[in-house]
């Protein structure tokens, strides 16, 4: 599998620790036990999905700075380690899951970063777009913010809508659409889709929750 980073143009100049920092992130998640297929071939989720929402980053914001392609790899990392099962089925628990993935996420991607030497004020700035401290008020948070749910489809709609059905997922995509930007919402009408995926996100966003 070719590595996002050898292929886009937007991260030249960032330099060799740029590249350890990503190489690293992208080593944590080939640790991934959970597999998808690509040509046939099992590929670590994590890696895949961490992968997606850098190149859409790279999409949305071809003049993104560093901390802001920095949080795209790491802000998912090793998130198989807190699974969904710890946190009771409830939107209480989902949010409470959603809340303990981001600080921890945001805790191993400093890590890395601090171990690279970093500066301060660089981790700071790549912990608060991984725990969206100001989306949506500030353009790189909502960047990272669309670009995560355009890899959401893109990746794993097909085989969440398997295990959720028609109309949990038609819920679940008008709130992932309220969420994105008008730019991010085009780039999700060009993804291709099977006819089933495609059909109920063209239903979501004919009537998506107001802001």
């Amino acid at each position: 599998m070719p590595d996002a980073i050898e292929q886009s143009d937007h991260t030249s100049g960032f330099g060799r620790r740029f590249a350890e920092a990503i190489r690293r992130m992208d080593d944590a998640n080939r640790e991934d036990p959970r597999t998808d297929p690509v040509d046939g071939q099992p590929q670590p989720r994590e890696l895949l999905f961490a992968r997606g929402v850098f190149d859409w980053v790279g999409r949305l914001a071809p003049s993104a700075s560093e901390a802001l392609l920095l949080a795209a790899r790491g802000h998912t990392v090793r998130r198989w380690r807190i699974p969904r099962n710890r946190y009771p089925k409830t939107t209480l628990g989902y949010h409470e899951w959603r809340d303990a993935l981001a600080a921890y996420h945001a805790d191993e991607t400093a890590a890395i970063l601090r171990d690279l030497g970093y500066p301060t004020e660089t981790i700071d700035r790549v912990r608060g777009l991984i725990l969206r401290k100001n989306w949506p008020g500030d353009p790189e948070a909502c960047a990272l913010e669309d670009a995560d749910c355009l890899a959401f489809l893109q990746l794993k709609l097909a085989r969440y809508l398997a295990e959720w059905g028609d109309d949990k997922t038609r819920r679940i995509l008008k709130s992932t659409l309220n969420k994105m930007t008008e730019q991010g919402r085009s780039l999700a009408a060009e993804i291709p889709l099977g006819e089933r995926e495609r059909a109920i996100l063209r239903e979501a966003a004919a009537n998506p929750p107001s802001r």
